[in-house]
């Protein structure tokens, strides 16, 4: 006896909804080119493996039972299914990445970056993608290990630029300040002139993680010998900094509307302040249409001044 699997083919729901268009086995059977006896002996096979009764036969009108009204919800979502993967598969052979994974700097604006995902699904692409939060060097490594097909935000600097394997592209994003700034009642915050090393060393410093795995991680602006709170991302760096548990540097975009708001105090350091540059980068080759288009998209200035600068409140 054939099983659910072997009977439930596109062909076979496509029969069945049919017959409920029909509303009749012999309307249904005219209009597939059958017999009425053959078209009734395929519904049987099929309820013979399901073990249920898809119609009710007490009249001359095809109805289904509860069973079969389940079945033709199933089947209509089933058959959509098996046209977007028909249509998937043609386009991915137009040139078009099944999957495109980006790993995404943890100082970069979300809102720019999802601005950016709601316009590539515009494009109605069969391409997937997958995005990645990362920090430091863990975003470029990311990218070298094949974990990532895009790196935005990545520092490419004498150390990661070492680390790095051949055949890696990039393209400025542009350049990141950073503010030392601590929550409002914190013991800083009280301070008058340019803060000095040694004062720094006696308060905790909040330290975004390096997401890192394989290369050394990155340590940048941390005062030797100070306590410091690691957190994962520059976003919770921030939510700490907002209540008090220690300070730190922050770029400028994402502290600024705090610092309007009083919710931070930028408190003025002795040491030189740190300027980041930024990069998105990829692996070289001639890039897939998904790859192609995010690209595309960096060689738009707005475009890459938001991805640095236009963080939420700004």
């Amino acid at each position: 006896m054939p099983n659910a699997r072997d009977v439930l083919t596109p062909e076979a729901l496509s029969m069945l909804q049919t017959v409920v268009g029909a509303g009749s086995f012999a309307g249904a059977a005219r209009a597939l080119g059958l017999v009425p006896s053959a078209l009734s002996y395929r519904v049987r096979q099929i309820e013979d493996a399901l073990d249920v009764l898809l119609f009710d036969r007490s009249s001359r009108q095809a109805r289904l039972t509860a069973a079969g009204t389940e079945l033709m919800r199933e089947a209509t979502r089933l058959l959509a299914d098996v046209e977007a993967v028909a249509n998937r598969v043609k386009r991915v052979a137009t040139g078009w990445e099944p999957l495109l994974t980006i790993a995404v700097d943890s100082v970069i604006a979300r809102d720019p970056l999802y601005d950016l995902v709601g316009a590539f699904y515009a494009l109605e692409p069969p391409t997937r993608l997958k995005l990645r939060d990362e920090t430091l060097m863990g975003t470029i490594e990311a990218l070298t290990s094949g974990e990532a097909d895009l790196a935005i935000g990545a520092v490419l600097n004498a150390t990661s630029l070492a680390f790095t394997a051949t055949g890696i592209r990039s393209r400025p994003l542009g350049e990141l300040g950073f503010v030392y700034a601590v929550a409002p009642h914190h013991p800083l915050a009280q301070l008058a002139g340019p803060v000095t090393d040694e004062v720094l060393r006696r308060h905790r410093a909040v330290a975004a993680a390096d997401s890192a795995r394989v290369a050394q991680s990155m340590t940048v602006n941390l005062v030797g010998g100070q306590d410091v709170l690691t957190v994962p991302t520059m976003q919770a760096k921030l939510a700490a900094q907002l209540h008090g548990v220690g300070g730190g540097f922050l770029p400028v975009p994402m502290a600024q509307p705090y610092i309007d708001a009083g919710h931070l105090v930028a408190v003025p350091v002795a040491r030189a302040m740190p300027i980041g540059a930024m990069h998105c980068a990829w692996r070289a080759g001639t890039p897939g249409r998904a790859l192609a288009w995010w690209l595309a998209q960096f060689e738009h200035e707005g475009t890459r001044r938001a991805l640095l600068e236009r963080h939420r409140g700004r």
